[in-house]
């Protein structure tokens, strides 16, 4: 899609925690058999490597993460809870690990194409969540390694960014490590932020 054009590698070697705050307000793609569907990423989280506890990084590298110390600009997608994918973005030069989780999403095109992989679930419910974001966009393992600046992986991130917004920072949820540090990022007063 010529009016997505993707993020280059290089944006994606910058500090984790810089690249967090700047992928707000760009467009996630995601094109697949049912249609093609663009969304506003809303919040994030930075998870800084192997000096971060609550990274999945700190217990070193395995065949799970091992993608998370490859070449910055790819998706690194694992399940968790036995049934929920979640969508993170590989940071930092190839080498040392950093991972941004993709935690919310404002649906923009292919609406109903996101509904339909989420059984006719409303609106606002579609992707204010790491969960339900992987749901909507049809995103699994399979996508485990995409090249998010090929748009042909079918995965990808565009610098479309026409509005000014306020960036609100906390702790990050839903974890037990580093509970302290102020990772999550979000777009403050946005409907689609998670709760």
């Amino acid at each position: 899609m010529k009016q997505y054009p993707p993020l280059s590698r290089e944006f994606y070697e910058q500090e984790t925690v810089v690249v967090a705050q700047m992928l707000l307000g760009k467009n996630l793609v995601r094109q697949t058999e049912q249609g093609t569907m663009v969304t506003k990423i809303v919040e994030t989280e930075a998870y800084l490597g192997e000096d971060d506890p609550a990274s999945h990084a700190a217990v070193g590298k395995t065949s799970r993460t091992q993608i998370s110390w490859g070449a910055p600009g790819h998706a690194y997608v694992y399940l968790i809870y036995g049934m929920y994918h979640c969508l993170n973005v590989v940071t930092r030069p190839d080498g040392i690990s950093g991972c941004v989780l993709i935690r919310a999403l404002e649906p923009i095109i292919g609406i109903d194409v996101m509904q339909s992989y989420r059984r006719g679930t409303s609106i606002p419910q579609l992707t204010n969540g790491p969960g339900k974001l992987c749901l909507a966009l049809s995103i699994t393992r399979h996508q485990n390694g995409a090249d998010l600046t090929n748009p042909q992986s079918g995965l990808w991130i565009s610098d479309q960014q026409n509005e000014t917004f306020v960036i609100g920072t906390s702790a990050r949820i839903g974890i037990t490590k580093a509970t302290d540090k102020e990772l999550r990022f979000y777009i403050q007063h946005n409907s689609f932020v998670s709760k």
